[in-house]
């Protein structure tokens, strides 16, 4: 895992200093007064004026130290404080997503394959053909429009209102789920239209083996079947899927919380890219790269739970 980090950060770091415009652009451009000399000493006070190679060895040498450097914004605050106001909402986000996509495209994964051709079956079929289709984006401002601003049901940014220091427990907790339910929501709804297409599959390849015969041979009941002997086989490439859409969410709590106003890591990074913040958008590359190793080493060793011949062997 610390090569390929390694790796992933040397792309990164490169890739962003390849895009248009800098820091200095962002401070100078709008102020007519500010000079040459002053652009100048800018860039040496960010270090952008050392070649990209040296600034790289700056930052990991700073990394090494768990110092991910300060902002280029005008409070430069350090990176990991701005990071760790924001990440705790994004990883709730996340884990929620994560949970409604496992409870719900499983079950109509695996019921779709039981239940083959038949009305269940194309209906979910229908679902996973437009969860594909339809951009979540597009259908975050339908929504919104729908259940925000026509019907007054549920709010449209944020992740709290403004009297919330002042509600009742009750009252609060009520206050927080419907701020999260839209981007919990939309966040889990192109992930649970291609797992369950993924779990539909792997499970009609496993139904048809030998040893599923042969245990609906010696009577046992289908649910014992289904749920016992075939599922934990066709739950391992819907295990990889699983740590491989780990950076699919993190990116898109990139859209979603800048469309919810939602004040994650995902907003933090857009604002970040915008105003060429080097600092900060490494700090959350690195961070969303750390979380995508760490999802894919959880696969793997989901795998031995899942299946006792990976144990073995």
């Amino acid at each position: 895992m610390i090569p390929l980090l390694i790796g992933i950060t040397v792309v990164c770091f490169a890739v962003m200093h390849l895009a248009p415009g800098s820091p200095t652009d962002m401070q100078t451009q709008m102020n007519p007064k500010a000079s040459l000399e002053a652009k100048q000493r800018l860039r040496q006070m960010y270090e952008l004026d050392k070649p990209l190679h040296q600034q790289y060895l700056s930052w990991i040498k700073k990394l090494a130290r768990l110092d991910l450097g300060k902002s280029f914004s005008p409070d430069h605050r350090p990176v990991a404080d701005k990071i760790l106001e924001r990440l705790p909402i994004t990883i709730v986000l996340n884990i929620l997503s994560m949970g409604l996509i496992i409870l719900t495209a499983i079950p109509i994964g695996v019921l779709s394959a039981v239940y083959q051709d038949t009305f269940f079956d194309r209906l979910t079929s229908v679902f996973v053909f437009v969860g594909f289709a339809v951009p979540t984006f597009w259908l975050a401002l339908l929504l919104m429009i729908l259940f925000g601003v026509n019907l007054g049901w549920l709010p449209i940014s944020g992740i709290r209102s403004l009297n919330y220091e002042y509600l009742p427990a009750g009252a609060a907790l009520v206050d927080l789920i419907k701020h999260l339910i839209l981007p919990v929501l939309l966040s889990a709804f192109g992930g649970l239209a291609g797992l369950s297409r993924y779990m539909r599959a792997n499970m009609l390849e496993v139904i048809r083996q030998d040893y599923i015969m042969t245990a609906r041979a010696k009577g046992l009941a289908e649910v014992v079947v289904v749920y016992k002997h075939a599922l934990r086989n066709a739950l391992l490439p819907v295990i990889t899927i699983l740590g491989l859409s780990v950076p699919g969410l993190i990116g898109g709590s990139v859209i979603f919380e800048t469309i919810f106003a939602i004040p994650g890591m995902g907003q933090l990074f857009y604002m970040s890219v915008m105003a060429r913040d080097y600092p900060v958008v490494m700090g959350i590359l690195f961070i969303g790269a750390v979380l995508t190793l760490l999802g894919n080493l959880i696969a793997d060793v989901s795998y031995a739970l899942a299946d006792p011949r990976i144990r073995v062997s």
